[in-house]
């Protein structure tokens, strides 16, 4: 299964995300995203399937190889969806690059907070992800950022 740049910015390795559930690959092995330029982005969908969770600061698609999340910024849990626009509902079936959450990573980053864009597949084996591009290429979204062979 091909997973998505979900919006544009500069590959990262999970290592470099501030939080240990990350970091670790505590919830699945993902790349990190470094979004680029000034204003509001559109994050979209990295993979066709079903929303199976959407909230402002995170979301994850249930495709047939595996549930992928994608979660916008560190800690943003604590702007309580302040900053962020929900595009999507749970149970909305997504293409890829279907929009899900319109939020601004500067502002987020203006409160102090991280506006890293997590890109996680669920529960996969380290081993289970092919990069497609080395850490720091820059992304546009829509682009294939790793491909998953899952079982």
């Amino acid at each position: 299964m091909e997973v998505h740049a979900p919006q544009p910015g500069r590959l990262a390795p999970l290592d470099d995300v501030p939080d240990p559930v990350f970091a670790t690959g505590m919830v699945g092995p993902g790349v990190a995203l470094v979004p680029g330029g000034d204003g509001p982005v559109v994050a979209a969908s990295p993979v066709a399937g079903k929303l199976a969770l959407a909230k402002p600061h995170a979301f994850l698609v249930r495709a047939t190889g595996g549930d992928v999340l994608v979660h916008l910024g560190i800690d943003t849990i604590e702007l309580r969806g302040q900053g962020f626009e929900l595009l999507a509902r749970a149970g909305d079936v997504l293409a890829v690059g279907d929009p899900v959450v319109r939020w601004d990573p500067g502002a987020v980053a203006k409160q102090g907070l991280s506006s890293l864009v997590v890109v996680i597949a669920m529960g996969a084996a380290p081993a289970d992800l092919v990069p497609v591009a080395a850490d720091g290429a820059e992304v546009a979204a829509g682009d294939v950022i790793f491909r998953w062979a899952s079982p």
